[in-house]
């Protein structure tokens, strides 16, 4: 520095250098973050390092009544039983005779969350365990309990004690995940410890993908398979921004098409399974729909207007109580806008009950304010019980058809509701029934979504007889069959 300022002046030089230097450093700086961000091999490297360690090997135990006929296991870590959307456990087993007894075993994926031994990873995986065991990078297994878990949104908490020096993974904030974004998914795939891959946010909020009560998925590319479950969607600077829930495949591995549950819903959930072992959701008491643009055009709303119609108010509800109407069009909860049905249901029931909201709602043109008290969920008195007591009766799960998976199946310019699943030995299966089928028609009813699936059906409740109109890859037919 001395020689390169012989020739000037001693400040102006040394100010110069000064400059410089700090110039470097901040290029520098900015490189980094940029590489961190732009997910290079060197910021994958770097990450998986922090994470990898406070990922855990989950393997559970259950004792399980056979029943004397051959069958696909119907793991309890599985929410379908069909190649459409293959959960994560599935194992084949011989014939059994009546009333034997055996233990399965299931695996999983779980990461820490907490210096005391707090375990985040799904309902799925160990909410019907009779033993659960956790097995750490560095090769330390210890015994787990379930703290509680939430079948709804398939978030379970467990916990380890007893264990010292335990890495912890920092929570993250999915709202602010953009789509493109580079994440990363760690788990323990087909049993092969601590597996990390890498990919990208391809959608966020999807919801009426049919896996869980209440979803609002964010769908990655990053390779997820069997045993990922539980485990971790990290983002770049090392926080987990998910749980790795399911996956939508046709063979029952990777296709491309990943789905975690993303973190501030779990956070919420996490910390009323702390408090209570169990989630408490709020109850308005309203059917709703989307709206379409025939109905906007109907209600007279101004185009482009979002939100959701209601379309019944059931009685001795908070809805009927404080003042909603039928024909209401709600665009606003608390000063937030309401997209769709699936996430006004996300936003009532991650709202505690007793919680006073404010609703916007449009009625006849003017728009309003009505302040409710939510209620209590699991307290209600709704119809919802018997959907899924008939549906399990027929055999199958169904879904609304949205337009990805119209895409997926070839289902273009028709309207009906998907079969998601399928139940072995059901009516429906006997009945030729198969995953990937479209109910077009029930009871020689029309039928677009789930809830008219379920207006069609209830004439089946006291006849015990079903006919569908399903379209398939070979086109349109009826089915008939019986059910107890």
């Amino acid at each position: 520095m001395k020689a390169i300022c012989k020739s000037k002046k001693t400040t102006t030089c040394m100010i110069f250098l000064m400059a410089l230097f700090f110039s470097l450093v901040w290029i520098l700086s900015f490189d980094s973050a940029l590489a961190a961000a732009s997910g290079t091999p060197e910021s994958f490297t770097g990450v998986a390092k922090k994470v990898i360690p406070t990922v855990v090997f989950i393997k559970v135990e259950q004792t399980i009544e056979a029943t004397g006929t051959p069958f696909q296991y119907n793991n309890p870590f599985d929410l379908f039983e069909d190649d459409i959307f293959r959960r994560f456990f599935g194992h084949r087993f011989p014939q059994l005779r009546p009333s034997e007894k055996y233990k399965q075993t299931g695996l999983g994926s779980g990461f820490i969350i907490s210096k005391e031994g707090y375990i985040l990873t799904n309902h799925h995986v160990v909410g019907k365990a009779d033993k659960i065991n956790v097995t750490l990078k560095d090769g330390r297994e210890f015994e787990a309990r379930v703290i509680g878990t939430d079948p709804k949104s398939d978030v379970a908490l467990i916990q380890i004690k007893g264990a010292k020096n335990l890495p912890v993974l920092p929570m993250g904030n999915s709202e602010s995940l953009e789509i493109g974004e580079w994440v990363m998914a760690v788990g323990n795939p087909f049993g092969l410890s601590h597996t990390l891959t890498v990919g990208v946010v391809s959608a966020k909020g999807r919801s009426s993908v049919g896996i869980t009560d209440y979803e609002d998925f964010i769908q990655t590319d990053a390779a997820i398979n069997p045993g990922n479950s539980g485990g971790p969607l990290i983002n770049m600077r090392g926080e987990a921004v998910g749980i790795n829930s399911a996956i939508f495949s046709k063979s029952g591995g990777y296709m491309g098409i990943g789905f975690a549950i993303p973190i501030n819903m779990v956070k919420m959930i996490k910390k009323q399974l702390i408090t209570h072992g169990k989630v408490d959701r709020g109850y308005l008491g309203v059917s709703i729909q989307n709206l379409s643009r025939e109905l906007v055009e109907s209600f007279g709303l101004d185009k482009g207007t979002e939100g959701v119609l209601i379309s019944k108010v059931y009685d001795d509800s908070p809805a009927e109580k404080y003042g909603l109407k039928r024909g209401d069009v709600l665009i606003q909860m608390d000063g937030k806008p309401v997209k769709d049905v699936g996430h006004f249901r996300n936003m009532i029931a991650m709202t505690m009950p007793g919680t006073d909201i404010d609703l916007t709602v449009i009625r006849k043109g003017k728009q309003k304010t009505v302040q409710v008290k939510l209620g209590n969920l699991d307290e209600a008195k709704m119809e919802e019980p018997m959907r899924n007591d008939l549906m399990e009766k027929i055999g199958i799960t169904v879904q609304n058809l949205n337009e990805d998976m119209a895409n997926q199946f070839g289902y273009h310019e028709v309207e009906g509701v998907l079969i998601s699943g399928v139940k072995p030995g059901s009516p429906a299966a006997f009945a030729g029934l198969r995953p990937g089928m479209v109910i077009l028609e029930a009871n020689r009813e029309g039928v677009q979504t789930v809830s008219d699936l379920v207006n069609a059906l209830k004439a089946s409740s006291i006849s015990k007889k079903v006919l569908l109109l399903v379209k398939g890859r070979h086109g349109a037919r009826y089915v008939g069959f019986t059910i107890e």
